[in-house]
């Protein structure tokens, strides 16, 4: 299982939130770029870049930090957070993405995000699955909506999406545990989907929970920032 680290920024700032709150941030180092050297000097070959001022405000605002982390590191990057126009993709894969990660848009215009799919290929993207109660989140988790989430992965893999990463928000930044049950329904459901867990991951045994259900890959945030985990930990982890 791959072990991915995330850095979400608001401000051009790493910072964190709990349960996807803009009221509960907190600035762990004003330097994304020397947060993402930390990793890659740990062996970690990805990260998973936020743009939570983005997501807020509809349009991709934080790509200068991805450009930065994309053309200074060797890491493999995927940035969500705000893109809703075909302008905001491409400047995405432009500025250094090696996948652009899509939800609000996958959920209210599909017909929009299949054009985009056809014109830079489904291997660009990966479909963001935020989950309240097995229900789509979307807008920075600020709105639910009525959607399930295996309907709306089943849609999509359809057309050719073979990654998703899927975050119970009722699990982030609380460092209470993984949603190992979803994650299991989801991966029994779709055996052929790589599935990304996010949120709640707090210690190694999450991962090792996580690793035995057949997750592909697991998001690490707020663990790393208050010390739960050690990077050194990581480093023991993707040994095994």
């Amino acid at each position: 299982m791959q072990i991915i680290p995330a850095i979400d920024i608001i401000n051009g700032k790493c910072v964190r939130l709990t349960q996807g709150d803009y009221d509960s941030v907190k600035v762990y180092n004003e330097n994304p770029l020397e947060v993402a050297r930390q990793f890659e000097d740990t062996g970690l070959t990805r990260v998973h870049l936020v743009d939570l001022d983005g997501a807020k405000a509809g349009a991709v605002r934080n790509w200068k930090v991805l450009e930065s982390l994309a053309s200074r590191t060797s890491l493999d990057i995927d940035f969500g957070g705000g893109i809703k126009t075909e302008k905001d993709v491409s400047i995405v894969l432009e500025s250094g993405a090696r996948w652009a990660t899509v939800g609000s848009i996958a959920v209210k215009d599909e017909e929009l995000f299949v054009d985009w799919i056809d014109k830079f290929g489904s291997t660009s993207f990966i479909l963001g699955a935020d989950v309240k109660d097995e229900k789509i989140a979307i807008h920075g988790w600020l709105e639910t909506t009525d959607i399930w989430i295996y309907d709306f992965i089943r849609k999509y893999m359809k057309h050719g999406l073979k990654q998703i990463f899927c975050t119970d928000v009722k699990k982030d930044g609380l460092l209470q545990g993984p949603s190992v049950k979803l994650y299991k329904t989801i991966i029994t459901e779709f055996p052929s989907l790589r599935l990304i867990a996010s949120g709640g991951v707090s210690s190694l045994k999450d991962l090792e929970d996580l690793a035995a259900i057949g997750c592909n890959a697991a998001i690490v945030g707020k663990a790393i920032y208050e010390n739960r985990i050690s990077l050194k930990d990581l480093q023991k982890f993707q040994a095994c």
